[in-house]
């Protein structure tokens, strides 16, 4: 079956780094686009980023020029790193795929259960 598994949260100070990972099995997303998404408590669901096939990249304006969204196919793997956190950046992150790149997640077919990421000030 498919599966994606985030890891790479924890706990850090405004203005540090973290990079998430997201592993995927049971099939090649070579040729899916590849997005992060994040939901803090009491809020929706929000677009992070997300990398297309092609390399091409989308992110949400809260985290532009902060986060870069790459991927190694060979590993299946895409990864966000995340620099100059804020505190309003913490939520749980979860990965996904889609057919094709989107910023609704409503397009996503394949989820992961999320990592919590939590920044201190």
């Amino acid at each position: 079956q498919v599966q994606l598994v985030e890891s790479g949260g924890g706990l850090v100070q405004a203005g540090g780094s973290l990079r998430l990972s997201c592993a995927a099995s049971g099939r090649s997303f070579s040729d899916y686009a590849r997005g992060w998404f994040r939901q803090a408590p009491g809020k929706e669901r929000e677009f992070v980023a997300a990398v297309r096939w092609s390399g091409s990249t989308l992110y949400a304006d809260s985290v532009k020029g902060r986060f870069i969204i790459s991927r190694d196919s060979a590993k299946n793997t895409v990864y966000l790193q995340m620099n100059s956190l804020k505190p309003e950046d913490t939520a749980v992150y979860s990965c996904a795929a889609a057919p094709i790149a989107a910023m609704d997640p409503r397009g996503y077919q394949y989820w992961g259960q999320g990592t919590q990421v939590t920044v201190s000030s």
